[in-house]
């Protein structure tokens, strides 16, 4: 700037020159062997004609540049900080900051058929149940892509979310692992499949733990079992970082969907919708003298219990394996007169009853044929039996249905109660999926916010690096006579040097995660600080002291 400055006298004085119609440029003298004087006088002008029009643009800024560019020269610090702001924000805009966020990054699928892709005679057979949970996420781990796993098995959806570098060979691992454990072809098995990437990935299970994709909207079953799958993966090695923190996410998101909405009015699990589906069928819309049998004395059971007591069904028996869980439920729900049998009585209870919820996980338990053995049942009911199966896998034979004196409901019927309860439901649902894009919003800046982890360990271990070796340099200049009490006072100065060096770094690389956009400015100031120190190939350091790529 100074150099064209001080030319511009000069530039004048051939744009005069030019101007007058000189044929002589002043100020140009020419060599002996040059070309005629005419060419020379007409090349002169040209020269003379360039140099000018660099003279107007560096001396004449053009119509309007302040308000494009405004100039930095001379102004104070903090309106040049505005100018930084506003380019930040323009950075966001144009979706930088996420663009650097993808950077590298995991992602994280979702894989899974659930009640509204997938009959019951498919999603049994994917059923993983508690006892074999560890084993299935070792085994989805063992995979070369498959960073991260976890399974949430549910009598109405079977999920199994994955973290992967490479998700097109992650999607393809899944599927070998699903059509293997199930028995069912890979062909058969996609035409119910689900699969669904990062964003879509996380916004699907923060709705399943919401209710809003259950078949009773707003269930409160799936928000438990989301938590018995983050309590199975505390303590599993490939449920990793990213998953736990997506669960720990889906909780918070379910539980306040339900107390911060009405969502949960109604039937609310798939025992209560039973429950209520039963009675609503009943001649009389009512259990009174209605003989209940439960068979099974877990969740679903206990859920049963609760709901039958509330609509006043008091008389019941519960069959199981071992009386111990039928004794807790006796002790758990005085108001109830339950009567306890062993699965040997079965079907000899069975004929003695007119209304039999199934929800064991012994499989088949009943067939069209052992309803032939049986009695008709009582008026209460028509004559006709009900058998409500909520297991999965199915308790009650499918060939059941043909027997003329029996009415068969399982989890896929439980769609109609649904549609009583929609319009409701609607308003609360709208509400929900607010409170869902804003967790999803917290939960994606937290994991943005954990890309910085490994430039802060990069740049923490280059400037360690330096400050040992400078201090090697230092004390071998320094000589052998030093006390160790000086070298102590060495070696703190370059610790406390290299520490407030890095104090205003390592401030702009921390996030707590719950700020989107104050994660998109750390982002920002990651990447400009790995190109300013050099940190993208630089290894990160380890406990051990060995570094990885």
């Amino acid at each position: 700037m100074a150099a064209a400055v001080c030319a511009a006298p000069a530039c004048a004085n051939v744009r005069q020159s030019s101007n007058a119609g000189h044929q002589n440029v002043s100020g140009i003298n020419f060599s002996a062997g040059s070309a005629r004087p005419g060419a020379l006088s007409e090349r002169a002008r040209r020269v003379a004609a360039r140099r000018a029009a660099v003279t107007q643009a560096v001396l004449t800024p053009p119509v309007g540049h302040e308000e494009v560019r405004p100039s930095t020269i001379l102004r104070p610090v903090s309106a040049a900080a505005v100018d930084s702001s506003k380019a930040l924000e323009q950075f966001r805009s144009m979706g930088g900051a996420s663009r650097y966020a993808s950077e590298a990054k995991s992602s994280i699928m979702s894989i899974g058929l659930s009640i509204h892709t997938c009959p019951v005679e498919i999603r049994e057979k994917l059923a993983v149940p508690e006892d074999k949970w560890e084993e299935a996420v070792a085994q989805l781990c063992s995979y070369p892509h498959v960073e991260e796993a976890g399974i949430l098995s549910t009598c109405n959806r079977l999920e199994i979310y994955v973290v992967g570098l490479s998700w097109h060979r992650g999607v393809r691992e899944v599927e070998e692992w699903m059509s293997q454990y199930s028995g069912i072809p890979l062909e058969e098995l996609r035409e119910h499949l689900f699969l669904l990437r990062d964003r879509d990935a996380t916004s699907h299970l923060l709705k399943v733990s919401g209710g809003l994709d259950s078949v009773v909207m707003g269930e409160g079953q799936i928000l438990a079992q989301v938590k018995n799958t983050f309590a199975l993966g505390e303590n599993v090695e490939g449920f990793g970082r990213h998953l736990s923190g997506l669960f720990k996410a889906a909780i918070t998101a379910g539980k306040r969907v339900r107390s911060e909405t009405s969502i949960a009015s109604g039937a609310v699990s798939v025992s209560s919708a039973a429950a209520e589906l039963v009675q609503m069928k009943l001649p009389s819309n009512s259990f009174d003298d209605c003989r209940v049998m439960i068979v099974g004395a877990g969740t679903m059971s206990r859920l049963l219990v609760k709901h039958l007591v509330s609509k006043r069904c008091t008389e019941m028996t519960i069959v199981n394996r071992s009386r111990g869980r039928v004794e807790e439920l006796q002790a758990d729900f005085p108001e109830a007169n339950i009567k306890i049998c062993l699965m040997d009585e079965f079907h000899a209870e069975a004929a003695n009853h007119d209304v039999i919820f199934t929800a064991a996980s012994t499989g088949i338990i009943i067939t069209k044929d052992d309803l032939a053995k049986m009695k008709p049942a009582g008026s209460c009911v028509a004559g006709s039996r009900r058998l409500v199966d909520i297991a999965v896998p199915r308790n009650v034979d499918g060939n059941c249905a043909e027997d003329e004196n029996t009415i068969c409901y399982n989890v896929d019927d439980l769609k109609e109660l649904v549609e009583l309860n929609k319009d409701k439901r609607l308003k609360a649902a709208d509400e929900a999926r607010d409170l869902l894009a804003h967790e999803q919003a917290s939960f994606e800046a937290w994991r943005d916010s954990l890309e910085t982890v490994p430039t802060i360990k990069k740049l923490r271990g280059k400037a360690e690096a330096i400050r040992m070796a400078e201090l090697d340099k230092a004390t071998q200049k320094l000589g052998e006579g030093m006390t160790k009490k000086q070298l102590k006072i060495v070696e703190e100065l370059s610790r406390g040097i290299v520490n407030k060096l890095l104090h205003g770094p390592m401030q702009a690389l921390r996030s707590d995660g719950t700020d989107p956009s104050e994660v998109g400015e750390t982002l920002v100031n990651m990447h400009a600080l790995e190109k300013m120190f050099d940190l993208k190939n630089q290894d990160v350091p380890t406990r051990g002291g060995a570094g990885r790529r």
